[in-house]
């Protein structure tokens, strides 16, 4: 698998980069954000989820290894293709895309083009659920700040980032769900 390529952008076209790595261009699907970052003739770098069906193949690029998680995780939801799941990734910051989960914000999801409210819900349903079972759903007052780090980390987020976010609301009362909300809050303020 294709896990990130580098490599100098031979072309720029609505929904791709063509990225030239060795004498090989690689055609690499990315939302408008990450284009507009990159220059035609430049060096670039890119995180890609290397997409392989029967009958079909595809490179899809991100910034960084948050968007390519949260891509991962927004696949895993039925009816959520990789288009869709770009288009979601590309829309708003990771951050407020795993916040809206947590706080059950339909609008947030609603607001992407190609997503309506039965989607936005199933969305919501089939990650919470996979939030819970990462444990951190789960729990309650008890929880140790220990839980916080890894719900961020099983969110894609790096060891310190978690961390430093968790540090940040250490000491706070309230149940594991409401800690995990201030920490990303705290992620979004850092950003």
């Amino acid at each position: 698998m294709i896990g990130s390529v580098r490599g100098t952008v031979a072309h720029l076209g609505l929904d791709h980069a063509l990225i030239e790595v060795g004498g090989i261009g690689y055609r690499v699907i990315a939302g408008p954000q990450l284009l507009g970052r990159l220059r035609q003739g430049s060096e670039a770098s890119v995180y890609t989820h290397h997409l392989v069906r029967e009958d079909q193949q595809a490179l899809f690029g991100f910034a960084t290894t948050e968007e390519l998680a949260f891509f991962e995780l927004l696949m895993t939801v039925s009816q959520v293709g990789p288009r869709l799941a770009l288009a979601i990734t590309s829309a708003h910051a990771v951050t407020r895309l795993q916040l809206a989960i947590v706080t059950d914000e339909v609008d947030v999801y609603t607001s992407v083009p190609g997503v309506g409210r039965k989607t936005a819900q199933r969305i919501i349903l089939e990650l919470k659920e996979k939030v819970h079972a990462a444990g951190i759903a789960a729990g309650g007052a008890t929880a140790t700040d220990s839980d916080v780090v890894a719900a961020l980390e099983s969110l894609g987020y790096s060891a310190t980032e978690a961390r430093k976010a968790a540090g940040a609301v250490a000491g706070s009362d309230g149940e594991l769900d409401a800690r995990i909300k201030a920490a990303l809050q705290e992620l979004a303020r850092s950003r």
